[in-house]
């Protein structure tokens, strides 16, 4: 046994398993509780949603038009149990959504949840794309900048990922289009007939994400390489290369993770403008045109998959918290 007595040697042997039984239940406690919070935060924005398109107006003058006469009004009402008081229907609707049932569109009659499956494809064929396009330029370039802080190209990254950021998407959407579809009349303007109808949106999404990203991971590096562990590497002697890939970077990208998974979160929500813009037929052209049209049941429909997208992204950022940061999932030790 080393020279370990038997009582510390049976110590050390019972740690082990009470260890992993309290990081056990730590984990439990900790996926409960990131679960009650999501749970909360979904009836929230089905709560909000609700009352917001309530007060917006009433849905049927708006579907039956101004000449409709008021039976016709008042009949389309008492269909769609808009006749109820607000606390009736609110009840009806939340309990509806715990069955499964998401409601019909008032305009064709159709599951609202058809309607937006339908559009999913479209707008993931936008979104995935420009995910890439802001991972695969912002990081690197965040990165670049970092290490060569103050220099002509430190400066220059920085510049571009100011302009990207503050410039809003729509004026980006009608500038490329300006130039690339009216000026140049190498790409189409709009619509999805094929592949190079989708260049301009996702240029568009992906460089303003990109801008982001290399903001915040430059912010991250400059701060974790001047914490006193990196400047005891170096001294140490350990190679530059080392100390960044080693040290600077995982701990740099907690924070990067961070605004990865928002943008996950907002894969579906960060495509209205463009989609408009651009006339793509996907999910956040959907929302606009159901937001115009009074169309309650597809505008819910919408809002709450939007959230559970946010939801899910924001548990699988904390996750991963504890995958780079060891420090987050170790138990806590009582004092002796």
């Amino acid at each position: 046994m080393g020279g370990l007595s038997p009582a510390m040697w049976r110590m050390g042997s019972e740690r082990g398993p009470r260890t992993r039984t309290a990081g056990g239940r730590l984990m439990l406690r900790f996926l409960a509780t990131r679960l009650a919070r999501a749970a909360l935060t979904i009836a929230m924005v089905v709560t909000f949603a609700f009352v917001v398109l309530r007060l917006s107006g009433d849905p049927a003058q708006i579907i039956m038009g101004a000449d409709a006469p008021p039976e016709a009004v008042d009949a389309f009402r008492s269909a769609w149990g808009l006749d109820e008081p607000i606390w009736v229907q609110y009840f009806s609707y939340f309990w509806a959504i715990l069955q499964g049932d998401l409601g019909r569109s008032m305009r064709d009659g159709r599951d609202a949840i058809v309607l937006v499956t339908e559009r999913i494809p479209a707008t993931l064929a936008l979104t995935l794309p420009a995910l890439a396009i802001k991972i695969c330029l912002g990081i690197p370039a965040g990165i670049y900048a970092a290490l060569h802080r103050n220099s002509l190209a430190d400066r220059v990254v920085m510049i571009i990922a100011v302009a990207g950021f503050t410039v809003p998407s729509f004026v980006l959407g009608l500038l490329l289009v300006l130039v690339f579809a009216v000026q140049l009349g190498w790409l189409p303007s709009g619509g999805q007939e094929s592949w190079r109808h989708g260049i301009l949106p996702v240029i568009t999404l992906g460089l303003g994400g990109a801008a982001v990203l290399a903001r915040f991971t430059r912010s991250a590096m400059l701060e974790v390489l001047g914490q006193p562990y990196i400047r005891t590497a170096s001294a140490k002697g350990v190679p530059w290369r080392a100390v960044v890939t080693g040290h600077a970077l995982p701990n740099a990208a907690i924070p990067t993770v961070t605004i990865i998974g928002f943008m996950v979160g907002t894969l579906i929500a960060g495509a209205v403008v463009v989609e408009s813009v651009f006339s793509w037929p996907g999910v956040g052209r959907l929302l606009v045109v159901a937001v115009a049209n009074r169309d309650l049941a597809v505008v819910q429909c919408i809002l709450l998959l939007v959230a559970i997208t946010m939801v899910c992204a924001n548990l699988i950022v904390d996750l991963l918290y504890g995958l780079l940061d060891p420090r987050l999932r170790a138990a806590p030790r009582k004092a002796a």
